[in-house]
């Protein structure tokens, strides 16, 4: 599972929950660190910030879609906005989460993608 979030606590705090959790994470701190190292072949799951430093989550997520790379996302974000959260739910997102979000609510969602992962 990916974890891609600009803010170093954030993203350190998103992976040791998930790890508490029992899930194997990666943490990546922006869109082109994940497009040059991840192993887009065994990743199950990506969690998301929308608003990252250059390519956006949003943008992240349309690129590997475009190259036909169909993984299942979890987007967080710090930002209300009511548009982009209807864009990324109708474009079929597992969850959308405001930071901060409740930690069973990530585990559940992740629950999920995984689950929906392994159906496909």
């Amino acid at each position: 599972m990916a974890v891609v979030d600009d803010d170093p606590s954030m993203l350190r705090s998103v992976e040791r929950l998930l790890n508490a959790n029992g899930f194997l994470t990666e943490g990546y701190s922006s869109a082109e660190a994940f497009l040059r190292h991840a192993p887009t072949s065994v990743i199950r799951c990506i969690v998301l910030d929308i608003h990252l430093g250059g390519m956006s989550g949003i943008e992240l997520w349309r690129h590997l879609k475009h190259a036909g790379i169909s993984l299942p996302v979890i987007f967080i974000t710090a930002v209300d906005n009511e548009i982009l959260e209807r864009e990324a739910v109708n474009a079929g997102c597992i969850a959308y989460l405001h930071k901060p979000f409740p930690a069973e609510s990530l585990v559940a969602a992740v629950n999920s993608a995984l689950q929906r992962s392994s159906l496909d």
